[in-house]
This record gives C-alpha cells, structure tokens and sequence, in this order.
C-alpha cells in the first residue's frame, strides 16, 4: 500500500485519552528495542515519525497514528526491561492488558520478535495471552539484516516452535534496512483490516 498521509494524532498515558473513533487499529507489541517504532517507520514510508531509541523502556505511552485516515497503528510500549522499577512495569502492564482487552477497534496485533534470539518468557508469555484474547497475531521476526540468509529459516523455525504456533499462524522476517517482508505485511493488514470500498 502506498502511504502519504500520516501523522501521531494522539500520545496516551492512560485509556481515558484513547480517541473515540470508529477507525479499525493495529496495535504493534514486542519487548524494548525490537524494532516496533523501525517497522511502524518503514510501513508508512517514514524516516522517524516512531520515534527510535537507543534507551530500552523509552516508550511509555500508546501512540496512535492515524494512516490515510484508513486506521491507526497503535505503539505499544515495549516490555520485559529490566531497569525500570517493577511498579512502573505493573503499571504499564496494566495499561497495555486493559487497551488489548477492551478496545473494540482493535482488530489485528502484530507481535515482534527478534529473529537473532530465541523468543525470551515475556515473548512466549505475551503470544498465548494474545492468542487468548485476539483472532488476528501476526509474528514478525524482525532484524532480519543482522544473520546470514542461509541462517533464516533455521531461525524461523525455531521461533515457530518455542512459541508454539499453529503452522497456519503468520511468521514474517522483516529487516527495516532492506525493507524485506513489508510488502507481506502490509497484504495481511488488508486481507484482514483493510477493507476495500
């Protein structure tokens, strides 16, 4: 999909400042430095609209961007980062489970998983939680530039098998340097989100 129009319409630390809208969205989940705010930036053709950080833990808001006034991609703060204090943890925790659980626009979650590694206990954590609670997963394992390529499908599958998915659930290696796997995974976006007027 070719993306012009874009922009962070709201910035939220707690439900009450959600947008009330109708617009279907995408919310992107993954533990600190994955590489969410790099895939949300290649997905809408933007050099740093999400903002990057070199500091994990940075991003302690949900962030709603609003993409051809079509849907919003929805930047969920990262997890599992070990030096911010366990009650700001819980409180984010918190946060996000009430925004996953209860927000009705919410059609598609997209959770980003570092292809170098295998999937830690708050990734495995998050997965079956979210397929609890959510139809639609997409895994995307992302930094897909930094491995060999003889070394990708190794690596994918080991992902497949420590989270236990289902050989039809979705698994996408992604790089934000060559931009491999954003077609894919914008064609899954409108398979199922986009509909077509």
């Amino acid at each position: 999909m070719e993306v012009n129009n874009v922009k962070l319409e709201y910035v939220c630390g707690n439900s009450s400042q959600f947008p009330v809208s109708n617009l279907n969205e995408i919310a992107f989940a993954g533990k600190s430095n994955v590489g969410k705010s790099s895939l949300i930036n290649t997905l809408i053709n933007r050099k740093a609209l999400a903002r990057t950080s070199a500091q994990p833990g940075k991003t302690q808001t949900i962030n709603f961007y609003n993409v051809e006034e079509l849907l919003y991609f929805v930047d969920l703060p990262g997890y599992g980062y070990a030096k911010v204090s366990l009650k700001e943890r819980e409180r984010w925790g918190k946060f996000i489970e009430s925004y996953l659980i209860n927000r009705e626009q919410l059609k598609q979650v997209v959770l980003l998983v570092d292809i170098r590694h295998k999937p830690g206990e708050n990734d495995k954590v998050m997965y079956e939680w979210l397929r609890h609670y959510q139809s639609n997963i997409l895994v995307v394992a992302t930094k897909m530039d930094k491995i060999k390529r003889s070394q990708v499908q190794k690596n994918l599958s080991i992902i497949r098998k420590e989270l236990a998915m289902d050989n039809n659930d979705i698994l996408i290696p992604f790089s934000s340097v060559t931009k491999q796997g954003k077609e894919e995974i914008w064609n899954i976006f409108k398979q199922w989100i986009i509909k077509e007027e």
